[in-house]
Order: C-alpha cells, then structure tokens, then sequence
C-alpha cells in the first residue's frame, strides 16, 4: 500500500474509532447500577474472547507469538494495557457519577498532549497554519479549564493516559489487532480475580435478564472494535494528526452530555466547544490542501 492509502485508510480508522468513543457513553449509561470496576472486568474478558476468535480465525497466532519472543514488545504492551485499564476504570466511573463534561474536557485535553509528544519523542513538525489550529484550540480548552476553578484531575488523568498509551503503540512494530490482544490478555488475570472474589449479583450470568446480559457481552465488541480502529490509525498517519481527528469524540460526548444527559452547560464550556471546532476544521482544511498540493501527479501518456 503506498503512502496516500496509507494515509486514506489512516484517516478513516480514526473517524471511525473517535466515532465510536464519541457515543459509548450511552452504552455505559445502560449500566449504571453496576460498579464501574465490575464493568471494566467484563470489558476485559469479552475483549479477550471476541479478539481470540478474530485472531484464530483471522490466522494472526504466528504473529502473536512473534511479538511475545520479544522482551521489549512484552513490556511495552504490558505498560500500554495498565494504562489502558487505568483510562476505561476511569471513564466508566466518570460517566455513570455525572462527569461526562469533564471526561470530554479530558479528550478535548488529549490532542494537544498527543502535538507535544509527538514533537518531543517524534521530532514531528506543525506547518503554520496547523500551529495556528492547535494555538486555538489550546485557547479555547484554556478556558475551559479555568472555568473549572480548580484542577480538573478527571480530565487530566484520561488525557495523560490515553496520550502515552498511544505512543507507546507507536512506538513498537506490532499489528493493531495481535497487539490489542496480548495487551487485553495481560488485563486478564487481574479480571478474573476480581470475578472470583469481588463481582456482585450481576456477574453471575444465569441469574441476570436476556437484556443485561447482551449489554455485558456487547463490552467486548464495543471494547474492541474502536481500538483496532485507533491502533490501525496510529501506525498510518501521523500522531499530532491523530491527535486534532481525536476532537470528534469528545465534541460528541459534550453533546451528549448538555442535550441528552442534562449536564449543566456554562458559557465557558460553550466557548470552547466552538474554538475546538473551529481549530478542526482549519486544521482539516490545512491537511487536505497539503494533500492535494503533495500528492504525485500522473504523467499523461502521448497517443501512439
């Protein structure tokens, strides 16, 4: 695949993965009467038995066990799933306690995390338009953490550790879908204890409604498919472009948040939804007449 599907392909991974984030909150609202870490428990051992069958049936075991031989990919990924785990426990609770606003402020935070890493591990360049979107969008978010009155250690904890968890998949040459498996697979011991000896009434599967049940099972699709679609983003494009797409799901977890959920809306949060959005769009405008102007041009052919 050459450079410009690379990107296409890149680009929509990460539409679609931002997409998705973007309206999980409405999953998690379902199962609000669950604790948040319970609910963390059947999103890793889902995730594990939906990724099992893709990575059987999709024959990537060889590839699996290629990453495993190395020392440096285990660490990496055993690092990368503790920070992941860290993110979903948190997200999950701050949803179901009313923090939906301030878990978007957390993903409105993000991108600008992943521009400053990507330009001090990377070495990756803005071109001058771009750093006008990110000063925007940097003002805008600015405000909103102001508005807050104190430190807003919800937003900066997912932010943080979503930030690095996706450098760090970067970082090392592992499939997205192998990758995601050793990962969740690592989580696994640790869910299983916590089945064993913590869970409430609702793990036990034969006593739960039809409905429930579905909603339990569903974690490990919708667990799984936006961060295949994330990691299959990161090794195509590049991170600080990552990071400005990344506004699509906070914007429409604010959404959600104000319209469907009834989350008090502040002027100052209203502010920064409209620069954050303002930055997108001339960021995106900036991406595409770059594209345009960069993309090789095919030599006409002289009629024989």
């Amino acid at each position: 695949m050459n450079d410009d599907s690379q990107t296409k392909a890149g680009m929509l991974f990460a539409v679609a993965a931002y997409t998705m984030w973007g309206i999980a909150p409405i999953y998690f609202k379902a199962l609000t009467h669950i604790p948040a870490a319970e609910i963390l428990m059947h999103r890793v051992i889902w995730s594990v038995v939906v990724l099992l069958v893709l990575v059987v049936g999709l024959r990537h075991l060889s590839k699996v066990r290629t990453a495993l031989k190395s020392k440096r990919v285990v660490a990496t990924l055993l690092l990368a799933g503790f920070l992941l785990a860290a993110n979903w426990l948190l997200f999950i609770w701050a949803v179901n306690n009313n923090y939906m606003l301030e878990a978007s402020l957390g993903y409105f935070i993000n991108p600008l995390i992943n521009v400053f890493l990507g330009r001090l591990f990377l070495g990756e360049q803005l071109r001058p338009v771009q750093k006008l979107a990110v000063g925007i969008a940097m003002l805008g978010v600015g405000l909103l953490v102001i508005s807050y009155g104190e430190l807003p250690w919800i937003a900066l904890t997912l932010a943080c550790s979503f930030s690095i968890y996706g450098l760090l998949r970067k970082q090392v040459n592992v499939e997205s879908m192998p990758g995601l498996f050793i990962e969740t697979s690592m989580m696994l011991p640790v869910a299983l204890i916590y089945y064993a000896f913590f869970a409430t009434v609702t793990g036990n599967l034969t006593a739960n409604t039809a409905q429930l049940n579905s909603l339990l099972l569903f974690a490990g699709i919708m667990t799984t498919a936006p961060l295949l679609c994330f990691t299959a983003a990161a090794r195509r494009i590049k991170y600080s472009t990552l990071g400005m797409v990344q506004y699509i799901g906070p914007s429409l977890m604010f959404l959600l948040a104000t319209v469907v959920y009834n989350e008090p809306l502040s002027v100052a949060r209203l502010t920064t939804f409209a620069m954050v959005w303002t930055a997108l769009a001339i960021f995106t405008y900036d991406a595409v007449r770059h594209f345009h102007k960069n993309r090789p041009r095919k030599t006409p052919t002289r009629p024989v």
